[in-house]
């Protein structure tokens, strides 16, 4: 069924919702711990990793070398790219897109409705470009997008989209030049 991946007992790959559904695909190398659910419609590049209780929803893609950390939640329709590291906790809506590279710390917390329950509008969950670091307990609001290289200090609120190579702090934050120290890519 999957070439050299290890699924731990009590993990679950492979949920179905819709009749029409197609297995998920896991890329070699791979390690499914206990608990964890992978729906059907989801595509795992090479060396998937999950913690204990991870949760993938349906049509999502997933590029080569993905952490989801334990707890974790990626609730569908979502485009992942290659090298991206979520740790324990972390929350990414549906209609998300996460580029390559990009770190996401213990507990954050993407959305994608800017009305919850109040409004009936389009869901669009954020855009987190290559190399972007987000601390942990940072939220990121709907239809915002953090540019290349940026960083997100932990608890920040980002209300609105954050420049390439450009430090998001506070709530609401606020946007300032990156310290020296953090520039350059994430080595992940």
């Amino acid at each position: 069924m999957y070439n050299n991946v290890t699924v731990s007992d009590g993990a679950t790959v492979g949920v179905s919702v819709d009749p029409d559904s197609a297995e998920p695909e896991v890329g070699p190398n791979s390690t499914i711990r206990a608990g964890t659910i992978i729906y059907d419609d989801v595509i795992a590049g090479e060396g998937l990793q999950t913690g204990h209780h991870a949760l993938i929803r349906e049509q999502t893609i997933l590029g080569a070398h993905v952490v989801v950390g334990t707890h974790a939640v990626i609730d569908g329709r979502c485009e992942i790219g290659d090298g991206v590291s979520m740790q324990t906790g972390v929350y990414v809506p549906s209609d998300t897109t996460i580029q390559n590279h990009v770190f996401l710390g213990p507990q954050a917390t993407l959305l994608n409705d800017p009305y919850p329950v109040r409004t009936d509008v389009d869901l669009v969950g954020p855009v987190l470009e290559d190399h972007v670091s987000i601390g942990g307990n940072a939220t990121i609001l709907p239809n915002v997008t953090i540019g290349e290289g940026a960083f997100v200090a932990a608890g920040a609120v980002v209300t609105k989209d954050v420049p390439p190579k450009k430090l998001a702090v506070g709530a609401p934050a606020s946007i300032t030049e990156l310290p020296s120290e953090l520039e350059g890519g994430n080595d992940l």
